[in-house]
């Protein structure tokens, strides 16, 4: 079930991902999350999320566990592990503590990434590119 934002007739984000919900600030779960569309997180939460599209952490939002999903947004904290298909970027005010797994990382200036950060090939790419390099003297 898709949530409708109260603003308009349509329910989807810049993206034209569909928006299923949020976890307003004040709001506490303990256990696994599964996400279907676009959700905004403000609350607390200890444990799995498990999201098929994007994933927005807000400035509030509080997450110990880990983050499986495609794109993933932070602007709040984050300790514990995350493996995204997609793209991965703390914000200004994001704090992330712990790994990322990700083809694409982006941290924007007053972010802070304190962990370790494996890049994979995207899964969306295909096979490798190979560059063939001339020695200097065949030049």
């Amino acid at each position: 079930m898709s949530w409708k934002w109260p603003s308009g007739p349509t329910n989807k984000n810049s993206n034209g991902d569909e928006w299923t919900g949020f976890l307003d600030e004040g709001v506490s779960l303990e256990g696994t999350l599964q996400l279907k569309g676009t959700f905004r997180l403000d609350g607390q939460v200890k444990g799995n999320i498990i999201s098929e599209q994007t994933l927005i952490l807000g400035e509030n939002a509080k997450v110990e566990g880990q983050i499986e999903g495609n794109h993933i947004v932070i602007a709040g904290r984050f300790d514990g592990v995350i493996f995204a298909k997609g793209r991965v970027e703390i914000q200004a005010k994001g704090v992330v503590t712990g790994e990322i797994h990700s083809p694409c990382l982006v941290i924007n200036p007053g972010g802070i990434f304190d962990g370790r950060c494996h890049m994979l090939a995207s899964s969306e790419s295909s096979a490798a590119v190979t560059i063939p390099i001339r020695a200097a003297g065949q030049m």
